[in-house]
């Protein structure tokens, strides 16, 4: 081979004495052959791929740049070089002897090479990237083997005269252009058409420098220090991490693996089934017959899934498994596959770097060695550390995005899956569960994803670092692995125990968010009843034993910690130890210590990332298993629900039979039934008669028995309870619709919303809080009505709309919207009803009873045939005839002419007038009059200007702040506050702990640099055996106390890191459940939860680590910075340079991280927020077929959270790039150090110090890392904190404490009463003064606005006062505790609320009241005969929100509540909306009867309610207008007289109710 290429180049090709002497070359021939072909070589196998877009593309090319012209021109230049080189070797040739063949062919080479580089920086300019990262490989290797020929040319130079001058000048005027178009292209050159792109994301097209040193991302870093980073200044994302492309691909794979699951799943079924039935029926079944009933149950699928799921009934329910993680894989491969290969580069240079400290030792040991080589090994330790560096920085970029990318592709499925799961699957999970597996479980799956290739890279580096201890210490290294395999089993079994207990805090974990999202959800309902010690007690019991497993798991955690501290110690001491002892002859010298050492270091690592990544793994697999469940379960089945046009008819029941739970009792029956196309068809019938389900069913919400139903056409469904999302009043009504400004008017003017437009602070721009918190019931219902309206559908399912308003607004919404002569009058209507008076104007009324159609037929037919229908018109009848004959009179819109001057507005209902309803109403009621003057007239053209104008902030249009992020520094104080929560004592010791652990590894250290400096004194005699007995004894001592120290520290953090969770979680909720009603209105819940969950699991979990590794980091890099000084005192001069360079990156680097941070808390809640709204809306969603459109939305908010963690994502690469070229020089300098001071150093003390100085770049990192992430970690305290200091209401009980029996008689005063929503707000009650006696029954109505809700919220004291005062028996309300007041005295709440747990629970959470009075309040609210057939009687198991008790049912539950209370004042906040004509009666009678002698105050939606009443109290405007006897009222013209006249009623005689 060398013979060739001599003759090829006529010269010597290698002799090893050119490199003894101090002024070492190599050959001629070797430097023109192998250094010239290395560098073409690389180009000609990767090249020719770079020029492939220029063959493939189809887009144009993008336009010249400088940049791009620079380089062309330097190229050209380059090989206009080589043609003349290639001339010259030709003339010389010619003119003389032949030149050797090599003088022809690397000119020739070259100009080949030129010219591929020209065609590449062309290709390139099809792509956005355009720079090669190729090229830029490719220069920075040739001008690295350009050095060599480089110095040698110059060197000969310099001692005889040049021999060949153009050769000498062609090559450098070569290698300086190279150098030049190396510098170029480390510029990022982006093409005029690229620019917008390159605002939105500078990565698209930065140049490969930029890219592997992210310096991209500084004008972000600069950005964020110098302010606060929006999320706007965060760059967006590349369109192949977007949520939609991810999730596409996903998808896609998902499919495939789930189907192949669910056959596995059935497989498994069978086999069970198949032993089971072998079992039963050994004897009497053959082979062929149980062939048959397999066959036979095979055609019945549902049927079969069933009793297979029966006979795992419980947890263990079987679903399919193991297809989540091949999923993944095959979604991201590319990904994986690049992350191994990075991984496997680094891993390979890691064991370079221990192979040079060893050449390095042994060159100071050496005299006689030349210094060039010690600077070789000196840059090349650097150069080693570079690569290394950059190969981990790519490798944690793909890891981390795995993580996220993943993240947002289980997120997207999750919410598609609840978009798409059955009724019965829904009921399985919570709202609660859900989110937690967005939170949790996905999060779960991005932790382990970052460090999924731990898996086979480190036992890849232990085995590496094993074979080159072996080279070392020989066969003693056995004695180190031992140690190491016995600390496996032990380790294993920490992680199994771990894992008991993280499962079953999970649990605690969900429970505890379920009782509290419901206590949040039902807050005002626990304010009103003086429940909330009660709730409190119960979520302190569960706390109380996550912390136990929680303090548990932490202690498990610190026996880990100290196993992992004694295993490098251990290992090393072991091997040492052995080494010694093993023969007289091992003498332990610098070499073999610190390569050894050098190596444990390196085993360091992966020793102890295994582990984590086996805890990490067990883990996941816990949300692996719970998300396979979730993801896996039935979708919706909507195969009973046929599209076929059928002639005249729009829907079709044949033999329909549906069921809630596909084993539960069918709740409806074998219903057949026809609607033509353009019929209004009632549906009504008694509580729990099956009226919902029927729509249910129609929806496809409910599971299929048997028979079918058909649908024609779109549908619009109206729900029972309205769904209102968190958007502004005109979004909620267009629902994602186009906006059609002309139908949008009709449409509100046909639902009676003008008035409340008139009301609402910005019109239809007004927010609506979460669950339309800040509308009345009736607005929300009639929001609901408007939204279907303008939906345009052919098939209208209303599900009784018209309960939530008042008697005359449901009157006019009859007429206009749903009637005859309505905006709907061509459209097919399903409406589900319990008022009478409209039933005459339909044209088909079907009566349920039981589930079952028990008869249909128009209003006539029914009552002549005289069936069940008749029976109950008789008796609700009467008192509605006489309304329906003046209906039309009654309801006249403002703008008739023939209203009076006291204009009224019949289309403002009543209802809970939440706070900011009432804000703005004050002003609005001036307006009201020219308001209905100009309804008429008013054109659409000022509704267009109105448009046209950018909507002013009005005060209160904003309900809902925007989250207060924190910005800027963490306060030292939050520190502090959890440090003193930890308790400071402990504080305190824990450090000593770290800081004692510290001093005993730099004594380890130390000691073992002299043992190893004993090998030079005692070279050639023997070794005494005491010195060396003395060396092992206090070698393993100083080891053993640096890990006792260690357990000694983490035992007491995890003791006091339990104490702070404690202190801090009962802080935060017992403010919390003290906080007054106001706050809650105008704070998401979303908002509430998420500092339960997410920061107080961060305060649980994370903090307590974060602050141990810091503590740790900070310890390490201070005992290795005094190592290396103490070897060579001059690196203290180095230090003070670097570290600050250290310091400003850090404080770059930590302002932008920290706010990264932020955002993504911040962005992270409304992806729950959303998710919860949809779960809770999914059966309107379904309904109007808005999937797609929900789903989009969910990826534009997961892709504004991805962006800011992506950026996170980066900023910490940004810095840990920076960081390890820290490190790199701290390595470098040190070396170079010890090369330079050769003569005054020992071998063993340089050792130390570069081996110290190798292991400080990553510590170096993990300090920022951690600090950064303690500071970000830190502000769940800040925010639990904010909570914690929010205004509380009056204390619940109070020095004075009311007479006991209070209140007796059950008097009250009201004495010139004021009172406010808000500081800033008008006043709601202006000075009000009245006395209601004992056991008087008094009505209590206005319009809308009037204030007759808010004389509620200041009995319970909801509100305080802002003037006068109520007594009640005497007592000022204003100075008792809360609770000795809410508690004696009762409400029947609007809204139903119930909450998760017993039936009994409900109605008596104290178990202050015996069985048998509970079971009377049963009887007497008429539920005793319904409560007695379920299951489990009073203890009845309630679901989420009451979802299994019919909102008749919930209502009779509160009534129950109210009679268990028997307080002396009952307060009835008009509640007979929901309920059917019967039941109301039943509640009524109920009133009467047992509140006979207790004062009762109604307030009144329908005025029939409150004719009997004995005085009625007439508000208007905050003010008493009227207030007598109701026969006093109709005799003078007042306004409750023209009410009454709207209602229908002319005397007080003619109601019954």
């Amino acid at each position: 081979m060398s013979a060739a290429l001599e003759e090829f180049c006529g010269s010597v090709f290698w002799n090893a004495s050119y490199l003894d002497r101090p002024d070492a070359d190599l050959p001629v021939c070797f430097q023109q052959t192998v250094l010239v072909w290395i560098p073409l070589g690389f180009l000609w196998i990767l090249g020719p791929w770079q020029v492939l877009p220029m063959c493939k593309s189809r887009d144009k090319k993008s336009s010249v740049t400088k940049l791009y012209i620079i380089k062309q021109v330097l190229t050209t230049l380059l090989m206009l070089t080589a043609v003349a080189e290639l001339i010259l070797s030709v003339v010389e040739g010619a003119e003389q002897d032949p030149l050797p063949a090599v003088q022809y062919t690397n000119p020739s080479l070259y100009i080949a090479t030129w010219l591929l580089v020209l065609l590449i920086h062309d290709a390139r300019r099809f792509c956005l990237h355009r720079d090669s990262g190729i090229l830029f490989c490719f220069w920075i290797l040739s001008l690295l083997c350009g050095i060599l020929p480089f110095q040698s040319l110059l060197r000969r130079a310099l001692q005889a005269p040049i021999s060949n001058v153009p050769r000498f000048v062609f090559f450098y005027i070569s290698y300086g252009l190279q150098l030049l178009l190396f510098f170029v292209s480390g510029f990022t050159d982006v093409a005029p058409e690229a620019k917008e792109i390159r605002k939105k994301n500078p990565e698209v097209t930065a140049s490969f420098l930029s890219s592997i040193t992210f310096e991209w991302y500084s004008s972000t870093v600069y950005k964020g220090y110098r302010k606060p980073l929006e999320i706007e200044d965060v760059w967006e994302l590349k369109a192949k991490d977007k949520t939609q492309s991810l999730y596409t691909v996903f998808e896609k794979h998902m499919k495939t693996g789930v189907r192949k699951a669910q056959a596995e799943l059935e497989k498994r079924k069978r086999k069970k089934r198949r032993r089971e039935g072998d079992s039963d029926h050994v004897n009497n079944i053959s082979k062929a017959q149980s062939q048959d009933v397999l066959v036979l149950e095979e055609k019945q699928p549902k049927k079969k899934k069933k009793k297979g799921d029966k006979g795992g009934s419980g947890p263990s329910k079987d679903y399919p498994r193991g297809w989540l993680m091949k999923t993944l894989c095959k979604t991201f491969w590319q990904n994986l596959l690049l992350a191994v290969i990075f991984k496997l580069v680094h891993d390979t240079i890691v064991f370079v770097s221990p192979q040079l400290l060893k050449l390095l030792v042994a060159f100071v040991s050496d005299e006689e060695a030349f210094a060039w080589e010690g600077y070789l090994y000196a840059i090349l330790l650097f150069l080693v550390a570079l690569i290394q560096s950059i190969c981990l920085q790519q490798y944690f970029t793909l890891c981390f995005n795995l993580g996220i990318q993943v993240r947002a592709s289980l997120i997207a499925a999750i919410y598609k899956k609840a978009l798409t799961m059955s009724g019965a699957t829904r009921k399985e999970s919570t709202v609660g569960e859900t989110v937690n597996l967005m939170s949790a479980d996905a999060q779960r799956f991005m932790d382990m994803a970052n460090f999924l290739h731990q898996l086979w890279s480190s036992p890849l580096q232990i085995i590496l670092a094993i074979v080159f201890l072996w080279a070392e210490l020989g066969p003693s290294v056995l004695a180190g692995l031992v140690v190491m395999v016995l600390l496996i089993p032990i380790n294993a079994f920490l992680v199994g125990k771990s894992r008991t207990i993280q499962v079953r805090n999970m649990k605690n974990k969900d429970e505890r968010m379920k009782i509290m999202s419901e206590i949040l959800n039902g807050i005002k309902i626990l304010k009103l009843f003086a429940w909330e010690s009660s709730f409190e007690k119960r979520i302190n019991d569960i706390r109380a034993r996550e912390l136990k497993d929680l303090l548990n798991f932490s202690y498990l955690q610190s026996v880990s910690i100290f196993v992992f501290t004694c295993a490098p110690f251990l290992v090393s001491l072991a091997s040492f130890a052995v080494y010694v002892l093993a023969d007289p002859n091992n003498v332990l010298d610098a070499q073999k210590a610190f390569t050894a050492i050098s190596l444990f270091n390196v085993l360091r690592f992966p020793m102890t990332m295994l582990p984590l990544v086996i805890s990490s793994v067990v883990q996941t697999n816990v949300s692996n298993a719970r998300l396979e469940r979730y993801l896996g379960r039935e979708d919706l089945d909507t195969s009973a629900i046929h599209h076929s046009p059928i002639e005249g008819s729009a829907v079709h029941f044949s033999e329909a039979t549906f069921a809630w739970d596909q084993d539960g009792d069918a709740a409806i029956r074998d219903v057949d039934l026809n609607i033509t196309p353009g019929s209004l068809v009632a549906v009504v019938g008694a509580v729990g008669s099956g009226k919902s389900s029927l729509v249910s069913a129609m929806l496809g919400e409910m599971e299929h028995m048997k028979g079918h139903i058909n649908i024609q056409g779109s549908l619009a469904y109206v729900p029972q309870q309205a769904w209102i999302q968190n958007a502004t009043l005109k979004d909620n009504i267009l629902f994602g619709s186009e906006l059609d400004e002309a139908r949008y008017q009709q449409v509100i003017k046909a639902c009676a919303l003008l008035p409340d437009l008139e009301l609402l602070p910005a019109g239809d721009q007004t927010e609506i809080g979460e669950k339309g918190i800040n509308l009345s019931g009736g607005q929300k219902q009639r929001v609901s009505l408007a939204r279907a309206v303008y939906s345009n559908a052919d098939i209208y399912v209303l599900d009784d709309p018209l309960s939530a308003v008042d008697a005359h607004v449901g009157k006019y919404l009859f007429e206009h919207v749903l009637g005859p002569k309505g905006l709907l009058q061509k459209k097919t209507r399903i409406l589900v009803t319990h008022s009478i008076s409209f039933l005459p104007q339909v044209d088909n009324i079907v009566v349920m009873v039981a589930g079952a159609v028990s008869e249909q037929g128009s209003y006539g037919t029914l009552l002549a045939n005289r069936g069940a229908f008749a029976q109950f018109l008789n008796l609700y009848g009467s008192q509605e005839e006489n309304a329906s004959e003046k209906d039309t009179t009654g309801v006249a819109l403002a703008g008739d002419e023939q209203q009076g001057d006291e204009d009224i507005d019949p289309c403002v209902e009543e209802g809970p007038d939440d706070v900011v309803t009432m804000t703005l109403k004050r002003e609005a009621s001036i307006h009201r009059k020219e308001f209905s003057r100009s309804v008429s007239k008013r054109s659409t053209n000022s509704w267009k200007k109105a448009q046209e104008e950018p909507p002013k902030n009005v005060k209160g249009q904003k309900l809902i702040e925007k989250e207060a992020v924190e910005t800027g520094k963490v306060k030292l104080s939050m520190y502090m506050r959890y440090l003193r929560a930890v308790g400071l004592w402990y504080s305190f010791w824990i450090a000593m702990g770290y800081v004692g652990q510290y001093a005993a590894y730099v004594g380890t250290n130390l000691w073992l640099s002299a043992w190893t400096d004993d090998a030079q004194r005692y070279l050639n005699q023997t070794y005494p055996v005491q010195q060396r007995d003395l060396r092992i004894g206090v070698f393993g001592a100083l080891g053993m106390s640096q890990a006792l120290l260690v357990l000694f520290a983490t035992v007491l953090s995890s003791y006091g890191a339990t104490q702070a969770s404690r202190v801090m979680h009962q802080q935060l909720l017992s403010n919390i459940l003290r906080v007054p009603m106001s706050f809650f209105d105008t704070t998401p819940i979303g908002r509430i939860v998420n500092r339960f969950a997410k920061d107080i699991f961060t305060i649980d979990e994370t903090i307590p680590m974060s602050f141990r590794t810091w503590l740790s980091c900070f310890m390490g890099i201070v005992s290795t910075l005094l190592m290396i000084t103490l070897a060579t005192p001059f690196f203290a001069v180095v230090i003070i340079p670097l570290s600050i360079f250290y310091y400003f990156v850090l404080r770059f680097y930590v302002s932008t991280s920290r706010q990264l941070r932020r955002l993504d808390s911040v962005t992270r809640s409304p992806i729950y927020s959303h998710f919860g709204e949809t779960v809770s809306g999914l059966s309107v969603i379904r309904a109007y077929g808005h999937q797609k459109r929900f789903l989009k939305q969910n990826e534009v908010i997961m892709d504004i959270n991805q962006k800011s963690v992506y950026s996170w994502i980066i900023s910490n690469r940004w810095l840990a790039i920076r960081l390890e070229f820290v490190g790199s020089l701290v390595v470098f300098f040190s070396a170079l150090l010890a090369v330079i001071s050769k003569g005054s150093l020992q071998g063993g003390i340089v050792g130390l110090s570069i081996s110290s100085a190798l292991n400080v770049t990553q510590t170096l990192n993990w300090l920022v890392r951690t600090s950064s992430e303690l500071e970000t970690n830190i502000v769940a305290v800040e925010r639990v904190h904010e909570y914690m200091k929010v205004k509380n209401e009056a204390p619940w009980v109070t020095e004075k404490r009311p007479p006991r029996g209070w209140p007796s008689k059950g008097e009250i005063r009201f004495v010139d009463y004021k009172v406010r929503y808000r500081p800033e707000l008008e006043l709601v009650l202006q000075g009000i003064t009245c006395n209601i006696g004992s056991t008087e029954k008094i009505g209590i109505v206005g319009r809308t606005g009037a204030g007759k809700s808010s004389l509620t919220n200041c009995l319970f004291r909801v509100l305080e006062a802002a003037g006068g005062m109520i007594l009640i028996d005497e007592v000022d309300i204003a100075t008792i505790g809360l609770h000795d007041l809410r508690s004696n005295l009762t409400i029947i709440p609007q809204d139903p609320v119930l909450f998760t747990g017993t039936l009994r629970m409900n109605l008596d959470p104290f178990d202050q009241y015996t069985d048998e009075e509970v079971w009377k309040a049963l009887e007497l609210a008429h539920l005793k005969t319904y409560v007695q057939d379920l299951p489990k009687g009073l203890f009845y198991v309630v679901s989420e929100g009451g979802e299994n008790l019919s909102v008749g049912q919930r209502q009779l539950v509160c009534l129950a509540r109210a009679l268990l209370r028997k307080a002396k004042i009952l307060i009835l906040d008009e509640a007979t909306a929901a309920v059917d004509l019967e039941t109301d009666h039943l509640i009524q009678t109920t009133i009467r009867s047992e509140f006979a002698d207790c004062t009762v105050l109604t307030i009144a939606h329908r005025l029939h309610t409150i004719m009997d009443s004995n005085r009625v109290m007439v508000l208007q405007a905050g003010r008493i207008v009227e207030f007598d006897s109701p026969e006093e009222l109709l005799r003078n013209q007042g306004t409750f007289s023209s009410m009454a006249k709207d209602a229908g009623i002319t005397n007080a005689e003619t109601t019954m109710l």
